[in-house]
């Protein structure tokens, strides 16, 4: 272990964290897209108790199916103008979940802060199975969201 780490939480500095988030689109069009970004991004805010000025930037990805609309300008839409946002997209990887959509959330956090929550919902949770608190080959429904971790 670094000696970094002791030393900024000692001193009260803070540190730089990735959240990673994932949910997944009903259909190709910009308002199923952005119910689930602003879905996706809420409960991001709301799992790791996130104030507006932690946020650093944050990535988001999509799939090759999903092409109506840029993730950022619905983030922008619902106050993180200030934050930088980039969109790209994922890798057509054959047998891949469709029409899915991620994030990378980096953040600033001050001294002791809680570990990170990352987020996954609908069907995304098949990324994760294991933050998601799922047995492998679970079956889940569509609402389905990952418990919060304690």
């Amino acid at each position: 272990m670094s000696w970094r780490r002791p030393l900024r939480r000692w001193l009260g500095l803070p540190a730089m964290r990735a959240i990673r988030g994932a949910t997944t689109v009903e259909r190709d069009d910009p308002a199923a897209l952005g119910t689930a970004v602003r879905e996706l991004l809420v409960a991001i805010q709301s799992e790791n108790q996130l104030e507006g000025d932690e946020v650093i930037s944050a990535l988001f990805t999509l799939t090759p199916d999903l092409q109506c609309a840029f993730p950022a300008t619905m983030a922008r839409s619902m106050g993180w103008g200030a934050v930088p946002l980039l969109c790209a997209s994922e890798i057509a990887v054959p047998g891949s979940l469709p029409r899915c959509l991620r994030v990378l959330v980096h953040v600033e956090r001050w001294g002791a802060a809680a570990p990170v929550r990352h987020v996954y919902l609908r069907e995304a949770v098949v990324l994760r199975p294991d933050l998601c608190g799922l047995a492998p080959g679970a079956v889940f429904s569509r609402a389905w969201v990952c418990p919060t971790p304690t």
